[in-house]
């Protein structure tokens, strides 16, 4: 009787199942003990048929022995009872408890302030916190389930509703504070992501100006008119390249304004970008319109070149014509050469055009 009587329901899960498996034990031997009680009930019974004189005080002690089992069988069933709802409560309270640590280690990761220091760092971040998000939400389901088990428990077992009310709110403050932590962590994994997308297009573009100003300033002007010309193919392809970088310019400056109008935390350091990289473009585009005048420049000397060398060329020969002794020894060579003299003074005309 004092095993069915006892209050000690246990301080854990771990010591609730100790005592139903020492429970379990006893109901073993009660079980067996039923058997001896009919025993008493029949040798009993035998002693009333027979008339014994003891019949009444037989009578007395077998009604005493078998209100004392129905007793212990009916506490036994209650001890059964209660032990079965603090194993329902133990369990309940092991399993906010796993729950509340498991959360708390995610919120550690959630509270870490590493947030990338470069493009590829940071998308890895972001990688690993949608994972725990996805974790975050497989866990939401349990937490709906141990509010649900909560509220059940607390009318199954009213004597036990204050501290399983307050396991279910430890529980909910836990997961509202890891839910907060993870829309946090994500922002700012955000912010970083668009700074760093920003900034590595910064670079790129920074980083291919430099290359093209070396690419531009290059070439040697050319000493003929074929190398001039090739020279000014060539650097109309430079305009056509960076023409083609225009909208990379355009969007990298769109992103930046952007981060400026959230208020950025790094604000300050997206401004000074922006104002290098407009610098640096226009600073390109100089430089090409420069060396496009220096090309063209260049282009118009080889042209002079050329027209000069053939026009010195063309006097040459005509110099050595009109040296010339012969003034003919007949009327038709006289008329011959009185022609070719023609010629001669008409190709002048042109060739004064040219000149002057």
């Amino acid at each position: 009787e004092a095993i069915v009587t006892s209050e000690e329901l246990g301080q854990d899960l771990e010591h609730v199942e100790v005592l139903q498996k020492k429970f379990e034990e006893f109901q073993t031997d009660l079980a067996a003990h039923e058997e001896r009680v009919n025993e008493v009930n029949q040798f009993a019974g035998k002693l009333i048929q027979e008339q014994h004189p003891e019949e009444e005080l037989i009578k007395s002690k077998q009604d005493e022995v078998n209100a004392s089992w129905q007793r212990l069988k009916g506490l036994a069933l209650q001890r059964q009872g209660k032990l079965f709802g603090a194993a329902e409560v133990q369990r309940f309270n092991r399993d906010v408890d796993e729950t509340i640590s498991w959360i708390k280690e995610k919120g550690q990761l959630m509270a870490s302030d590493d947030f990338g220091r470069d493009l590829a760092s940071v998308q890895a971040l972001l990688r690993k916190h949608e994972g725990l998000e996805r974790d975050l939400a497989a866990l939401e389901d349990k937490v709906k389930a141990l509010c649900a088990e909560a509220d059940r428990l607390q009318q199954c077992h009213p004597i036990n509703a204050s501290q399983i009310q307050v396991k279910r709110e430890e529980l909910i403050a836990n997961w509202e504070q890891i839910r907060t932590l993870a829309a946090e962590r994500h922002a700012r994994l955000n912010d970083s992501y668009r700074l760093q997308r920003f900034l590595a297009d910064f670079r790129d573009l920074t980083s291919w100006v430099t290359e093209m100003k070396a690419l531009i300033n290059a070439d040697e002007l050319a000493n003929d008119v074929a190398g001039a010309e090739a020279l000014l193919d060539r650097h109309q392809e430079h305009k056509g390249e960076i023409d083609a970088h225009e909208d990379s310019f355009k969007s990298a400056d769109e992103s930046g304004q952007a981060l400026l109008a959230a208020g950025h935390y790094a604000s300050d350091e997206v401004k000074e970008k922006l104002t290098v990289l407009s610098d640096e473009r226009t600073a390109l585009l100089e430089l090409w319109e420069l060396r496009r005048q220096q090309y063209e420049q260049c282009m118009d000397l080889q042209l002079f070149y050329r027209d000069t060398e053939q026009v010195d060329n063309w006097m040459s020969k005509q110099e050595a014509f009109l040296l010339n002794e012969d003034l003919g020894d007949s009327l038709d060579s006289v008329e011959a050469l009185l022609k070719k003299h023609e010629d001669f003074e008409k190709s002048l005309s042109a060739q004064e055009e040219k000149i002057t």
